[in-house]
């Protein structure tokens, strides 16, 4: 193990050092209820939100994802891009103030209330929405593992448990509210060192566009730089793809209802996202400098060849330790939400009597299980991306349409989603109908590359069909939920 492997382990151990303080800090706290520990009583300010919004998705798996991605797609990869962070500013400005109003534990939770008020549609949905949170754990396991195997030697496989195990470890302690100071530190982190890197990088091509798409046809790449070619199609699915997911990932829900008032969720949200696009996008562009240097790479040691290669040791240790910021900030919080999640809407509706701490009890068990199925998943995914795209596009056709269509179709017009009222048409079978053709359409390789879109367009149709044909069918009692309003309020 060479110098740079010493300092980034020395470096790694004394970023855990500081976030399990964090942790201890928080613990107490967040033990006081369930609702602490998973939105943070309600009551997050924006300084905090922003970051930990900017702090999520500047993870590791995006930084190295992107950026290998764009190495082997070229520019038509910006289009999922585009969707996948373009959806947090139509996230802000459509929903975060209607969340920011809301003190729900989860995204299932609301839907639940406002919408279908059935247990089993819950469950579903709340298995849906983990997918995503689990995939992203994984893919920031994995893009660790491929990090550390290049800067140290050592197999990625030991490494991908290894942080698993530190996720797990710190995440169970203060929940949310341990969440978002870690956040706070890391988006800090990632905003001063992601500018820097970002100038060093576009330096090899002299900051110039112009100059980058010159070079990348000088060694035979030019058709990375144009979308000329590029079926339409195509670059819509990308961009569906990315935004469908995001709009149901309880990630980003999540802040939402823990900000202090709707204003806050908005323009946390909204900030956050648009800063998040920019470094994304030049995330992926250094994955065409990276092109212009060296062609024989593959998607997942690109970002990593270029450290090890082309930097010096000052930018390599910095930009390590701004992988490592964002991929904990991105892990812990993705592992925190897919807990509860599962907690919250696969056990909490069947269990009416459980208390606060056995929730949280419950939650902190569950992240240990989430975890190690989130390594398992970095260890065999084929690439760190199609983690991502695979959680995105399943959850999002399976549960966008019953989102929109549930808000939009109400049996009283004109009144605004209120906490502890249901006003939609839609109905459970409707709702669970369109949950499972949405789901397993997305992932049938024979609809070819618009599956994203069949399947989008046949949930939404079976959702209407069979809400008009089962709307005066009594539903089963057992599974009827009455709802689930924390007793939270906000300031406006």
């Amino acid at each position: 193990m060479g110098t740079a492997g010493i300092v980034i382990w020395v470096l790694t151990i004394a970023l855990f050092v500081i976030y399990f303080f964090i942790a201890i800090r928080q613990k107490k706290q967040a033990e006081q209820s369930f609702a602490n520990y998973a939105i943070g009583g309600g009551v997050l300010p924006f300084y905090l939100l922003f970051f930990t919004h900017f702090a999520n998705i500047m993870g590791v798996g995006n930084f190295m994802g992107h950026a290998g991605s764009a190495y082997v797609n070229g520019l038509p990869w910006l289009a999922f891009i585009v969707g996948e962070q373009g959806s947090k500013i139509i996230f802000a400005l459509v929903f975060a103030g209607m969340a920011g109003r809301m003190t729900y534990n989860t995204f299932p939770q609301m839907i639940d209330d406002l919408i279908t008020r059935d247990k089993v549609t819950r469950a579903m949905c709340g298995v849906l929405a983990s997918c995503i949170m689990i995939a992203w754990v994984g893919g920031q396991g994995k893009a660790f593992g491929e990090l550390f195997g290049i800067f140290t030697g050592v197999s990625p496989v030991p490494i991908i448990l290894f942080f698993t195990t530190m996720f797990v470890i710190y995440t169970t302690m203060g929940g949310m509210l341990s969440l978002v100071w870690m956040d706070f530190i890391q988006g800090l982190i990632c905003v001063v060192f992601g500018a820097l890197f970002y100038i060093f990088a576009f330096s090899k091509v002299g900051f110039s566009f112009a100059v980058l798409g010159e070079r990348l046809a000088n060694v035979g790449k030019a058709e990375l730089f144009t979308f000329a070619g590029t079926d339409p199609v195509s670059l819509i699915t990308k961009f569906v793809t990315g935004c469908v997911g995001i709009l149901v990932a309880q990630l980003y829900w999540q802040p939402c209802f823990a900000a202090k008032n709707p204003k806050t969720a908005k323009r946390s949200m909204f900030y956050g996202g648009a800063v998040a696009i920019i470094f994304t996008m030049l995330t992926a562009l250094v994955g065409l400098v990276i092109m212009t240097l060296n062609q024989g790479l593959d998607a997942n040691s690109a970002m990593s060849w270029f450290m090890l290669n082309e930097t010096p040791m000052f930018i390599t240790v910095m930009l390590f330790v701004l992988i490592l910021a964002a991929g904990m900030s991105s892990a812990d919080s993705n592992l925190n939400s897919a807990a509860i999640l599962v907690a919250n809407d696969l056990v909490k509706p069947f269990k009416k009597d459980i208390t606060d701490r056995q929730m949280i009890s419950l939650t902190r068990t569950l992240t240990v299980i989430i975890g190690a199925l989130a390594a398992l998943g970095g260890i065999y995914a084929a690439s760190i991306m199609s983690l991502f795209s695979k959680a995105y596009s399943m959850a999002g056709a399976g549960l966008v349409p019953l989102l929109v269509i549930g808000l939009l179709w109400k049996e009283e017009s004109g009144v605004e989603p209120t906490m502890g009222k249901k006003n939609s048409k839609v109905t459970p079978w409707g709702a669970r109908v369109g949950i499972v053709v949405g789901a397993v359409l997305s992932q049938l390789n024979a609809l070819g590359p618009n599956a994203i879109l069949i399947a989008l367009c046949a949930s939404a149709v079976c959702i209407v069909v069979v809400s008009l044909i089962t709307k005066d069918v009594a539903n089963d009692p057992k599974f009827v939920s009455e709802g689930n309003v924390n007793p939270i309020k906000k300031s406006f």
